[in-house]
């Protein structure tokens, strides 16, 4: 009898590059939700802004076809068609089917480009129940198509082309992904930053079904870019500050504007592919910013001797700044490229930077007077705010580092396994506390409706006691001090009544956690509960409804029954706590909204928009959204 538990060579199995990519989509793509389906498009787009970025391209076409399809056309050189020397078929052939093959390696055909590693038009081709590529080159159009990667048959000239181009049809697999709904939103906001970036690029975007269509042209570059990030906010500067440089083949570009909020907001790209998480490029300019400020302060004479510097986080407040690098041989962590290693690249940036900012900063006095009095202020607000908060870590360490009074915790001390609703106020606390599981659910009420830290100083908020119970009892810090590691619960759960009052507060935490706890949701431990709107009775039947829709198809169900009731829940203390558990903590039955950011740059200006200090922008923003509202209780 053959022994099950051997471990021999035939238990090895090996996968082709195909299998191996739809085996493992999230190695190559990240995830297969939304993100992952719009990388698609981001890859093949990304391959004709390389050549964009080479020189040779000055306009590609994005169309998202009625049947779901995308397709992308530029006016580039085409992919080689000619037959490869080591594969033994045609480039094209090679490039679509095969890992880690393309024109970016060797650095002959292009000296700078986002797609290194040369899986991504495999990828995409292995993703897609179809794709199509159609290249014109040398006079002549060449076609290939495929099915889930696979050749349907070799390259074939199917006619005559004066230009120059690649074409690339692609249909999402439904096997694969989550959704195959595009969001043409998305593909704006993308886009819109490939223009921004690549000066005297044409970038024109088209939802067939719908007909919406955008084009795209920027003469003035990432200072634009910067113009439209702070086209809501009251800046300090009469234009961005400008940077260019170059050294020994690396090219930095950075535009930076401050305004007079307490936000800072840089956004990083390596060869015009976004790096969320920064890298090297990103520490080299904060460097220099530090540096050139102080620096400056000391030479002008507002920083006396004995005065200490500036700390990084008094230069970056209110700071909106632009970072583009374009790099010979970047080293991205990941597929996905989302932060920049080459450790080379913070010292090119570094000095490039820092000269341009000592130059700019000598030449406009007045307005760099504005920035270094609101840095003071800054670092002013910051000692106060140090003092406030250790003055709560002396009062914990007084009371023997104990958590907040009004905390009930859980018995479970596994991070892991445990969970904390923030609820409002005592009467939902009260319910909330007797109903969950004591085990592993831990309950936090807070007083009314926290301070809007949008419009806050550090000091307001570290004196404001509600938020400092809730940072005391997540245990994790904030800010460049979050530690996963010392985070109590691994779920974090907000839970407010279903009304407007519940909303605002609802909106007052996500704002206190995205400036000042980005790492809960980047980490994935946030969440929202999802508490019932209404009960419906009939006879001994209860039916919980979560929504308007639900409520109307119910009803209808219902329909020609007598006796049948219905009542809305406004308030969470209105549910008796094990109503409160069946429907909204029971991990069950429950239902649990995961807060995630996708784009940080668009998360910033609504919540600055909505909560900020100035009234006409949220005025037009609710003009603006009002027939979209739902759920409306007035």
């Amino acid at each position: 009898m053959e022994n099950s538990n051997q471990y021999t060579a035939r238990d090895i199995q090996i996968l082709g590059d195909l299998e191996a990519v739809r085996l493992r989509p999230g190695m190559y793509i990240g995830t297969t939700d939304p993100r992952g389906l719009h990388h698609l498009v981001h890859e093949i787009v990304d391959n004709s802004v390389d050549e964009a970025m080479a020189g040779y391209c000055t306009r590609i076409e994005i169309v998202v076809l009625s049947d779901g399809s995308v397709q992308v056309t530029d006016n580039g050189r085409g992919i080689p068609v000619d037959v490869h020397p080591v594969s033994g078929v045609s480039a094209l052939e090679t490039v679509m089917t095969s890992l880690h093959s393309g024109g970016k390696f060797g650095g002959g055909a292009y000296k700078v480009s986002g797609g290194l590693h040369g899986v991504g038009a495999c990828v995409v081709n292995a993703l897609s129940s179809w794709m199509r590529v159609e290249v014109r080159r040398d006079g002549k159009v060449h076609r290939q198509e495929y099915e889930r990667g696979r050749p349907l048959g070799p390259v074939s000239v199917v006619g005559e082309s004066p230009g120059t181009g690649t074409t690339t049809v692609f249909r999402p697999d439904k096997q694969i992904f989550v959704t195959t709904d595009f969001s043409f939103d998305e593909l704006v906001t993308r886009f819109r930053e490939m223009a921004f970036l690549n000066k005297g690029l044409e970038i024109y975007l088209l939802e067939e079904r719908t007909g919406r269509e955008l084009t795209f042209y920027f003469d003035g570059g990432i200072v634009g870019f910067v113009r439209l990030l702070n086209r809501k906010r009251s800046v300090l500067q009469d234009e961005p500050i400008h940077i260019e440089g170059s050294a020994n083949g690396f090219q930095v570009e950075v535009a930076v504007e401050y305004t007079d909020g307490f936000a800072e907001a840089v956004y990083a790209f390596t060869n015009c592919i976004h790096n969320p998480d920064g890298g090297s490029h990103v520490t080299g300019f904060r460097a220099a910013l530090t540096r050139a400020l102080n620096d400056y302060a000391r030479r002008q004479g507002f920083l006396k001797e004995e005065d200490p510097n500036l700390s990084g986080e008094d230069v970056r407040e209110g700071l909106t700044a632009i970072i583009s690098a374009r790099v010979p041989d970047p080293q991205f962590e990941g597929q996905t490229k989302t932060r920049l290693g080459n450790p080379e690249v913070k010292g090119h940036v570094e000095s490039i930077v820092a000269a341009g900012l000592a130059q700019y900063l000598d030449e406009h006095p007045a307005e760099s007077r504005r920035v270094l009095d609101k840095c003071f202020t800054t670092a002013r607000a910051r000692e106060a705010a140090r003092k406030a908060r250790e003055l709560v870590l002396r009062k914990n360490a007084l009371d023997g580092g104990s958590l907040p009074g009004k905390l009930a915790d859980c018995s479970e001390r596994n991070p892991e396994l445990c969970e904390v609703y923030i609820v409002e106020g005592d009467s939902a606390g009260g319910s909330a506390k007797q109903g969950r599981d004591r085990h592993f659910q831990a309950i936090l009420p807070l007083r009314g409706k926290i301070l809007n830290v949008e419009k806050a100083s550090d000091e307001r908020i570290w004196n404001h006691e509600e938020l400092r119970a809730l940072v005391s009892a997540l245990g994790s810090g904030t800010n460049d001090e979050f530690n996963r590691d010392k985070l109590r619960y691994h779920k974090v759960i907000i839970m407010t009544d279903a009304d407007v009052d519940g909303a605002h507060i609802r909106t007052l935490l996500l704002t206190f956690f995205f400036r000042y706890m980005p790492g809960l949701i980047n980490e994935g431990y946030l969440y929202i509960a999802q508490p019932p709107l209404y009960r419906i009775q009939s006879g001994k039947e209860e039916t919980w409804v979560y929504s308007e829709e639900d409520r109307q198809r119910r009803l209808a169900e219902l329909s020609g029954k007598r006796g049948v009731v219905v009542q809305r829940y406004k308030g969470l203390g209105e549910m008796n706590p094990t109503q409160l558990w069946e429907t909204t903590m029971d991990p069950g039955s429950r239902t649990l909204l995961q807060v995630t950011l996708e784009d940080a740059g668009k998360a910033a200006e609504v919540f600055e928009t909505l909560m900020g200090t100035e009234v006409a922008p949220r005025k037009s923003f609710i003009v603006a959204y009002a027939k979209s509202v739902r759920n409306l209780d007035i």
